[in-house]
């Protein structure tokens, strides 16, 4: 009892920190207002990480990520996806935002473009740039490779890893590590077999580690699916390959 009392304490003393070290980025699609979040080392020529949030937007998890990446000498930038008026605010409204984008990759691709755009306005170095993201971002991980979108490599982290079947499997050069709790009810075993024979098909250089023991959000302090061990194995998993292809 008394150390989930401290750990929330110490989350919300840790939001406090993130907000004040993060500058907000405005920035367009069209009519669209978007918000999207930079570290404070925006300006400096390093190599730069584009965060995507969960499926509710820029969140508590998207933010650490962002504070630990710019430790680390990457300038981080955490996508907007949604704009300004169009944030969920419960589980229906993500998952209903979150679906029309994951039916409509095109816009989501698009999005992500945007915000690399701006990751490379504010320093990131432009053949030095990788992606990674958390659940609704873990998608847009994935369909930033498929998309063919200018980084390096992208991290999927609990992301719904299934395509549309319709979609032809094309080729794929960026280097791709999903990372995938074995529990996670939202994706089948059809899912996992088809993401495979896509990454083959495209004689990509991918790699899948399976987290034992965790459910759906297992990288997540505030869920219930939280699972402390295999959470930082993931994160230093994360590190390890971004190092690898960005330094």
């Amino acid at each position: 009892m008394i150390r989930t009392i401290l750990l929330s304490a110490f989350l919300i003393s840790s939001t406090t920190v993130f907000a004040q070290n993060l500058k907000t980025v405005s920035y367009q699609d069209g009519s669209q207002k978007l918000n999207g979040l930079v570290t404070s080392n925006a300006g400096k020529k390093l190599p730069g990480v584009l965060i995507l949030p969960a499926w509710k937007g820029i969140d508590d998890e998207a933010k650490t990520a962002a504070a630990d990446l710019e430790k680390q000498g990457y300038i981080a930038f955490i996508a907007d996806i949604y704009g300004e008026g169009n944030i969920p605010t419960d589980n229906t409204s993500a998952a209903k935002t979150a679906g029309f984008y994951k039916k409509d990759y095109a816009a989501y691709q698009k999005r992500i473009s945007l915000a690399l755009e701006q990751l490379k306005k504010n320093g990131a170095i432009s053949d030095k740039i990788a992606v990674i993201g958390y659940c609704f971002g873990g998608t847009g991980a994935l369909e930033s490779a498929r998309g063919k979108l200018p980084v390096v490599g992208v991290v999927s982290i609990h992301g719904s890893i299934g395509k549309d079947q319709t979609r032809p499997n094309e080729s794929i050069s960026t280097k791709i590590l999903v990372e995938n709790p074995t529990e996670d009810k939202s994706v089948t075993p059809e899912d996992y077999n088809n993401l495979v024979k896509e990454m083959n098909d495209g004689k990509a250089d991918w790699q899948i580690i399976t987290y034992a023991n965790s459910k759906h959000t297992f990288t997540d302090p505030k869920s219930p699916d939280y699972n402390e061990i295999m959470a930082k194995r993931a994160w230093n998993h994360t590190l390890l390959f971004l190092k690898e292809i960005l330094k």
